[in-house]
């Protein structure tokens, strides 16, 4: 579980690192970076939400 705390913490640093680049620079490739974070971060959290269930 604080495996995936980890991995949560790193992606959501890695989108608001990208979204910024993005809405502040008009990066376009930051702006993708950052899409593909948010769909890793769904991921991640469906299986937190499952594991911590599991927790109970």
């Amino acid at each position: 579980m604080q495996n995936l705390v980890k991995q949560i913490e790193a992606q959501i640093a890695a989108y608001s690192e990208n979204v910024t680049a993005h809405v502040e620079k008009g990066n376009k490739a930051a702006g993708a970076r950052a899409r593909k974070a948010t769909l890793e971060l769904t991921k991640l959290f469906k299986e937190f939400r499952k594991q911590s269930v599991a927790m109970k």
